[in-house]
């Protein structure tokens, strides 16, 4: 295992020692008070000016160097927070324990668990500017968001007037050499089914199924890539052999976030004794026909049948038409690119992720995560999503909307940010539009006239446990950062 010390002698070195710094403490969503904790020392330590604002945003100011006061403030904004995954064997609690970062060749990666490059880089990359003596920019502020990864949170609580800039860089990107001058927005679904018990029936015993081995990944930027999501290949099996084995369901679980594309699920149940054989054919039969059809993109899927024991026999299983209704009602739902983009070619227009799936006491939830580049589309999703939980009998609430970034063609820092990039690397980046959720849409609402812009290096995975941040591209997006705020132009007279 690669230790920090080798972590931090990467170039650049300063934002590699913020990155270690930030691994070190525990941060998954809504759990960012340590680290915010931690910066908010360090920063009053350098004499800078912190403000913490209601929902728990930091915003960190500095002076412009030297000759440079006349620039127009420009705020380096990135997220506080990581998303919490892992793989079903890592022994691991993100809300104490530190990640492991480690050195794979040109990659930095975790052991077991996400990484939070997402959006780790970018806060360090900002920190690191804040901490230094020999970079040029003008006035600068630092915004560093809670809870962006859960529900946004602090996107949509900053307040108007907090910010004094002109100009916006949102350093949650994922791709070195594009620039992303807009996003998709987004809501949450829930859909909850009520459900009705009856007692396990008496000689029956007792199963669980999972899917494991799938790759996952973000909900958005990795969603066109044809993953499996295991939610819906378990009501797949289920929906084509539940009736035929006898099963009766005691409980169907999958998921963890509803924006990572779900790496594995498993369901609980009893069925007829006489029938154990044919499910472990089923079981084998539906594993193979799996894995031909997806074995270019999960070739580590896999399925297991594990008895129960007579301490965790369940004592009650859903009945036949709501465990009927539940079935078909997760084999039904939409799932993955709902459009392709007819503006921007390559680019999902909308999507859906059915991220989580929970057994409660009466209740099943399935909380999935609609995205889209256009207002409409989202809207088709949510109206599809309505009519499926009408025809199951199911309730259906959507939270957390949040607006996409609308593109701007004619952006000032746009245009610096490109002939800067063609002036380092002697090459065009790529203007881009990303199918995930920045905050810079939200950031409109009260600061209209901000000219915004999104950069940052190549991260390969985010939100699974395969997450890697290529160490090449880092250097190269910090490069390009510093280059960029050295060409900010003065502020009108």
């Amino acid at each position: 295992m690669t230790t920090t010390s080798s972590i931090n002698q990467l170039f650049p070195q300063p934002l590699w020692q913020w990155f270690s710094q930030i691994c070190a403490i525990p941060h998954p969503s809504k759990h960012e008070a340590a680290l915010s904790a931690h910066i908010q020392s360090w920063a009053k330590e350098r004499g800078l000016s912190v403000i913490v604002d209601h929902v728990g945003n930091l915003i960190i100011r500095k002076p412009a160097t030297a000759g440079m006061e006349d620039r127009k403030t420009v705020v380096i904004q990135a997220h506080l927070d990581m998303v919490p995954q892992k793989n079903a064997d890592k022994v691991h609690d993100f809300v104490t324990d530190p990640i492991q970062p480690w050195i794979d060749g040109d990659w930095v990666k975790a052991n077991g668990t996400t990484l939070g490059s997402d959006n780790g880089i970018g806060m360090s990359s900002a920190l690191a500017i804040l901490g230094s003596d020999d970079i040029r920019h003008g006035p600068l502020e630092v915004l560093l968001t809670v809870d962006e990864e859960a529900g946004m949170t602090g996107a949509f609580g900053l307040q108007a007037g907090m910010l004094d800039a002109e100009i916006l860089i949102n350093t949650d990107s994922e791709q070195e050499g594009e620039i992303y001058m807009g996003c998709a927005g987004g809501v949450d679904a829930e859909i909850s089914l009520p459900l009705q018990w009856q007692a396990a029936q008496a000689g029956h015993i007792a199963f669980t199924l999972s899917i494991s081995g799938l790759k996952g990944g973000h909900s958005g930027v990795n969603i066109h890539l044809g993953r499996g999501n295991a939610n819906k290949l378990l009501a797949r099996f289920l929906a084509g052999h539940a009736s035929e084995l006898g099963l009766a369901l005691s409980e169907l679980k999958g998921g963890s976030l509803r924006n990572a594309i779900p790496r594995e699920a498993q369901c609980s149940f009893t069925m007829p004794a006489d029938k154990a054989d044919l499910l472990q054919q089923r079981v084998m039969q539906y594993q193979d026909i799996l894995q031909k059809e997806l074995a270019k993109v999960e070739p580590a899927l896999k399925l297991s049948v594990t008895p129960s024991t007579t301490q965790t026999m369940p004592l009650r299983t859903m009945q036949a038409n709501t465990q009927k209704m539940l079935v078909n009602l997760i084999n039904s739902c939409p799932n993955g690119v709902i459009r392709m983009s007819d503006e921007i070619i390559g680019v999902t227009e909308s999507s859906l992720n059915v991220g989580v799936i929970s057994t409660l006491d009466d209740s099943v939830s399935i909380v999935c995560m609609i995205r889209s580049l256009i207002d409409s589309g989202r809207e088709n999703i949510e109206s599809t999503l309505q009519s499926l939980s009408d025809l199951a009998g199911a309730s259906i609430a959507f939270t957390g909307c949040y607006p996409g970034w609308k593109p701007d063609t004619s952006s000032p820092v746009m245009a610096i940010v490109k002939n800067t990039y063609e002036s380092i690397y002697q090459k065009e980046p790529t203007i881009m539009v990303i199918h995930a959720g920045l905050e810079c849409g939200l950031f409109k609402k009260h600061y209209p006239d901000l000219d915004m812009v999104s950069i940052g290096p190549t991260i390969r995975f985010p939100h699974g446990p395969d997450e890697m941040v290529n160490i090449t591209t880092v250097g190269q997006f910090w490069t390009l950062l510093l280059a960029v705020l050295e060409r900010i132009p003065a502020k009108a007279a």
